[in-house]
């Protein structure tokens, strides 16, 4: 585990990416595996019918094996999309089994902006979210654009409300100690390494 107290935020972020970049072809197909096994049977992905995920990049543990399965149970996928204007707001947008995607300007893949396939962030059940570094509070170190936060800040605003549920998604080297967050930072319900659960 990594001690964050004498690190920046952009040095850590460094770091941290570093360390799940650092990880080889065969160890991230075991880690997207083992995340499948943790979560695939777990009663809060069985029973959300609503589920948002996201694409790997920069060497985040890969999802997708949820995805498919989450489909093949029936349930509505979304992904989500980075909006043209305002540059700083992201959508969810479901997906469908074999949809083609196309890059955003950040080079990740992702749907074509659809509105009408859009769905509030507040009527999802649950949303498994990439991070770059996690600590054992629900602390979550992003890539530092802020889309999940700025996505997510209704729920700063209304502490009674519990949906969606969040989980970071992460790679066992990407925990730390102790993050400092900052007063629009979003804390997560729990985050699923291809290890465990820390809630």
């Amino acid at each position: 585990m990594l001690e964050a107290g004498n690190l920046s935020r952009p040095a850590l972020r460094r770091q941290l990416r570093q360390a799940r970049r650092n990880l080889s072809p065969q160890q991230q197909k075991r880690a997207a595996r083992d995340l499948y096994r943790q979560l695939a049977q777990h009663p809060l992905f069985r029973r959300s019918r609503y589920i948002a995920l996201y694409l790997p990049n920069d060497g985040e543990i890969d999802p997708r094996p949820l995805l498919r399965e989450a489909q093949r149970r029936g349930k509505a996928t979304y992904l989500p999309v980075l909006k043209r204007w305002p540059r700083t707001k992201m959508s969810f947008q479901r997906v469908h089994p074999h949809e083609s995607m196309t890059r955003n300007r950040f080079r990740i893949a992702e749907p074509q902006d659809l509105p009408a396939r859009q769905r509030k962030v507040w009527t999802l059940d649950l949303i498994l979210l990439p991070l770059v570094g996690f600590d054992e509070q629900g602390g979550r170190l992003g890539m530092g654009g802020g889309f999940y936060d700025r996505s997510l800040a209704y729920r700063q605003l209304r502490k009674n409300w519990h949906k969606p549920t969040l989980l970071g998604l992460a790679h066992e080297c990407q925990k730390v100690d102790h993050l400092a967050l900052a007063s629009w930072d979003v804390r997560l319900g729990a985050v699923v390494t291809d290890r465990r659960w820390y809630c």
